[in-house]
């Protein structure tokens, strides 16, 4: 696991900070909050797998899943056909053990 990280910065307008400080998120809580909608949104569109979102967001893999249940993000998203393909091997292999 590579521990070097990349500083990304990005620009609010004043009138938006402003409203997020009444609304009491300030600079590190807002950072936070970034880095967690980002981290599930790039694992909600397989671009990072669990572990790597997990870092971005700054969290633990058992938080990571935490926060995305608590957001109602699957964990496991497969597609009908990948699903279907899950079964049919569990199929076969529980035919191999029966045999």
């Amino acid at each position: 696991m590579n521990s070097t990280t990349v500083t990304i910065e990005t620009e609010l307008p004043e009138d938006v900070y402003q409203t997020l400080q009444a609304h009491g998120m300030h600079r590190e809580q807002l950072v936070e909050q970034i880095q967690h909608l980002l981290a599930m949104r790039l694992y909600q569109d397989h671009t990072l797998s669990l572990g790597q979102a997990a870092r971005l967001a700054g969290l633990s893999r058992w938080d990571f899943i935490e926060l995305l249940s608590s957001n109602q993000i699957p964990v496991i998203d497969y597609s009908e056909e990948e699903l279907e393909d899950e079964f049919k091997a569990v199929e076969r292999l529980a035919a191999e053990d029966m045999a």
